[in-house]
């Protein structure tokens, strides 16, 4: 969603780290009414069949590699933002990996010119075939929603991206924006993927 932000808005937002210790396959109950968050669905990226109404829904999948190695090294690099980071946005935060109740900043742009926008991990998920979060929109977001991106390893052995959201405009420029966000939103998504190619081939 970086690309949308550069695309939409200069103005800045402040960071607003805090950095969380737990572990596990944690986080918050879907629907519940989480302070901070700018949507009332907090958590409900955990069932992607089953997303809410009323918001834009995205479901990218994209074919990663083959094998434990690759699925350990994707899972690494999704928790501890290193996909995001080399798809060209920065994240600020004081945590090394995702956690429940971690906030970050996602970023883009350099110095005076840099646009960022308040997120707070909702759920992780560190498990056997399963490794990956979930993020959702803070005050200050253009977008109100939520994102997760999650590793799988699948029974035959190939390894697997999804990237899903549901999302609504947050802001009026994001409402002026129509349908150019919904496209957008594609194109990040396919970025995050053959990012996340690269970086386990590398």
């Amino acid at each position: 969603m970086t690309r949308l932000i550069r695309s939409l808005s200069s103005a800045g937002t402040p960071r607003a780290p805090r950095a969380s210790g737990t572990s596990g396959t944690s986080g918050t109950a879907p629907g519940s009414q989480a302070t901070g968050f700018t949507y009332p669905d907090v958590g409900a990226t955990r069932s992607p069949a089953t997303l809410p109404d009323g918001y834009h829904h995205l479901r990218h999948r994209t074919p990663i590699g083959h094998g434990r190695d690759v699925f350990e090294a994707a899972g690494a690099a999704v928790t501890t933002w290193r996909m995001h980071r080399a798809s060209g946005a920065r994240v600020h935060t004081e945590a090394a990996r995702a956690e429940p109740g971690v906030r970050l900043t996602v970023a883009v742009g350099a110095g005076p010119l840099e646009y960022g926008v308040p997120c707070e991990v909702v759920w992780t998920a560190y498990e056997e075939r399963r490794t990956g979060f979930a993020y959702g929109t803070l005050t200050g977001h253009p977008e109100s929603g939520e994102e997760s991106f999650v590793v799988e390893l699948r029974p035959d052995g190939s390894v697997w991206f999804t990237l899903t959201a549901f999302s609504r405009p947050g802001r009026w420029y994001t409402r002026a924006a129509g349908p150019l966000v919904p496209v957008l939103q594609r194109r990040y998504a396919r970025r995050l993927g053959r990012t996340l190619r690269k970086a386990v081939r590398d």
